[in-house]
């Protein structure tokens, strides 16, 4: 009884988050992978910034779980990394952030982020970069928050 008691409370289950974080990574492994194989490596960039844009946005999706607001304009997406020491300070940031790192376009390039009263924006600008008009953005993704525009 004693060992099936111990064996009890040593299993542990994985938490929403970290399944989530899996099924982001495993999506973006396959949309980097996949068309590659088939030859559209420009295709595959852009699906792997449909795929970033997405986990961004999951992620602060969290951020507005645990603290009522979504980072400012100014306090961007760093806010993810690291604990925003400006205002509006968030009141139950996740010790080790909500991303490990921020990710980088497939042209180099840092994404971008806009808040205008809670609807979001996050762009990439894309293969000919800011003055290229050639932006992928959240309002080109499935978006179930209607943060998209």
């Amino acid at each position: 009884m004693k060992k099936s008691n111990s064996y009890a409370k040593k299993m542990n289950g994985f938490t929403l988050i970290e399944v989530m974080v899996v099924v982001v990574i495993l999506g973006i492994l396959a949309a980097i992978v996949i068309p590659k194989f088939m030859g559209r490596p420009e295709q595959a960039r852009i699906v792997k910034v449909k795929q970033d844009i997405m986990a961004i946005q999951s992620a602060l999706d969290l951020y507005k779980l645990d603290n009522g607001f979504y980072p400012s304009t100014d306090q961007g997406l760093s806010a993810l990394v690291t604990k925003p020491t400006e205002d509006p300070l968030p009141r139950n940031w996740k010790s080790d952030g909500y991303l490990q790192q921020l990710p980088m376009d497939p042209w180099g390039q840092a994404y971008q982020y806009i808040n205008e009263n809670e609807k979001l924006k996050i762009f990439s600008y894309g293969p000919k970069g800011k003055d290229g008009n050639t932006e992928i953005g959240n309002w080109a993704t499935e978006n179930t928050n209607g943060s998209s525009q």
